[in-house]
């Protein structure tokens, strides 16, 4: 990486940085002074806080959200009702809420064009009905045929698998990574890029800025742009003192011609395809769906980039089966999905539920974290008390210390109930997978924690009977070789560390 790169990706952003701790410290020497003004503005506060904590007990939000604030507004009397408003309300949210509603609107029927497969679908999979039609019906995301999957794994396998169907884009070539890093990985993909574009492709990328705010600088876009790439920047990072950057594009999808797709955990970055390496072996796990499901993707893409450059996209213009048919044999049944933030439904959430609730021998799960709620513990645990074998593998080499050790909290409640519970000792489990029963399975980007079930933009994909769900089976059983297993003596902390996993815990919602 160049000097004047590396100038240019940390000027701005440290400016940035500055100004809010500039805001913060202005706040607190207001309260903090001993004026009589800061008095009356404690006192203003205070009063804000106890509504602000009536006010949040009768949201319809989960317990443990509402939990965690009011505890937090009684450990901060004056600071958490501010906090909670900084938080919450946010012009810029309630812009982007509109937006997306009326994007949706206008692109929910294109989701169809190659065809309504519900009634079929429902016939060759009549015990999975109610997951068919809530993520058709009632979320919006249509059960496809005529779609080839391949699941990829490690991020190695996804990088080779990519490099060849870019390189195969006849029409457009959308992007859409919460990471981006230069490096091997991404530098590959750019010189593919840069050759479709001087063959007149449209090609577009769209990243997270908080997802590369400290390795990509502030004009990148612009940079990209001079090469002929459009390129749109989701919910840029602002100077000002608030959490609007709570809610990312967590995402990872690209798809060429409208034919092929990927999504998964891995990012553009040398990390998630061991160029070097960070946490040990980084396993990761991605799928590459070939057929009519890959519209699905190319409609959540320019749904995105109608939200981020504020225009209306002609839908239809990119379907690319216009003038011939899909032929693509049947494998099985294969139904992406989206989350949003922005409208209170927890689709991923409810994804990863049906598929435990339905689940008759087993259940095997690949999470880098291990952060949920009550009713995602019930739901596990009933299972395993139910005699459904149920597998959770997680990393053994965390990259965040105090999720890891938050992680490690749920351990002995898991276990006790029949859970088991694996580590990778190889390094970093990435892969956000579930597997069930030998016929259903879904890979994506959600992770099981609160901020990626409730607070990002998550995609998915769930399948039924197809080529992919089986590999997931066979990596997740080949991934148990290399893994620990942890007993329920492992879990006997001592009381302190106990105590500090339980306190870490009730903070888990803002993890």
């Amino acid at each position: 990486m160049g000097e004047k790169w590396f100038k240019k990706l940390f000027r701005g952003r440290l400016f940035v940085m500055f100004l809010i701790i500039l805001q913060l410290a202005v706040i607190i020497f207001l309260i903090e002074n001993g004026s009589e003004e800061s008095v009356l503005i404690t006192w203003c506060f205070s009063g804000i806080s106890l509504l602000v904590a009536l006010h949040i007990i009768t949201q319809r939000n989960k317990g443990a959200y509402k939990l965690t604030w009011v505890f937090l507004i009684l450990l901060f009397p004056i600071f958490g009702g501010l906090f909670y408003l900084l938080f919450k309300f946010q012009t810029s949210n309630k812009k982007i809420h509109k937006e997306l509603e009326k994007v949706q609107r206008e692109s929910k029927s294109v989701f169809l064009l190659p065809g309504n497969r519900y009634n079929e679908a429902c016939e060759e999979a009549p015990t999975h009905v109610p997951q068919i039609r809530y993520l058709q019906d009632f979320a919006g995301f249509p059960v496809y045929q005529h779609t080839k999957t391949k699941y990829l794994t490690p991020g190695e396998e996804k990088f080779g698998a990519l490099l060849e169907e870019l390189k195969k884009a006849e029409h457009y070539i959308f992007l859409e990574y919460f990471i981006v890093h230069d490096g091997i990985m991404w530098s590959s993909v750019l010189e593919i890029l840069k050759d479709k574009v001087n063959q007149g492709i449209d090609v577009r990328l769209i990243y997270d800025d908080v997802g590369c705010l400290f390795l990509l600088p502030k004009d990148y876009p612009k940079q990209l742009e001079k090469m002929g790439i459009k390129c749109a920047v989701f919910n840029p990072f602002r100077p000002i003192l608030t959490a609007v950057q709570n809610n990312r594009d967590h995402r990872k999808i690209a798809v060429i011609d409208g034919k092929v797709a990927f999504t998964g955990g891995i990012n553009l970055a040398d990390e998630y395809i061991n160029v070097i390496e960070k946490y040990g072996h980084w396993k990761d796990a991605s799928v590459m769906i070939e057929g009519e499901a890959a519209w699905s993707f190319t409609v959540m893409f320019l749904q995105m980039w109608s939200i981020c450059k504020n225009i209306k996209e002609n839908y239809q213009s990119f379907y690319p089966w216009k003038h011939e048919r899909c032929e693509i044999a049947d494998d099985g049944l294969v139904q992406p999905y989206a989350d949003s933030p922005m409208d209170h439904e927890n689709v991923g959430e409810h994804v990863y539920l049906q598929i435990i609730n339905h689940a008759k021998d087993y259940i095997y799960i690949n999470t880098p974290y291990l952060i949920v709620d009550e009713s995602m513990v019930s739901a596990l645990t009933l299972a395993a008390k139910s005699g459904v074998d149920v597998r959770i593998v997680t990393p053994h080499q965390w990259d965040k210390r105090i999720v890891h050790f938050t992680t490690r909290s749920y351990y002995r409640e898991f276990i006790s109930a029949g859970v088991k519970i694996y580590e990778y000792t190889n390094g970093f489990m990435h892969s956000k997978t579930f597997v069930s029963d030998d016929c259903t399975a879904t890979v994506g980007t959600t992770n099981l924690d609160f901020r990626s079930l409730y607070l990002h933009f998550e995609c998915g994909v769930w399948m039924h009977r197809s080529t992919a769900v089986m590999e997931v089976k066979n990596d997740f059983l080949k991934t148990l070789e290399i893994c620990q297993r942890i007993k329920k003596q492992d879990c006997s902390e001592n009381v302190i560390t106990r105590f500090f996993q339980d306190v870490f815990r009730l903070f888990a919602p803002l993890m």
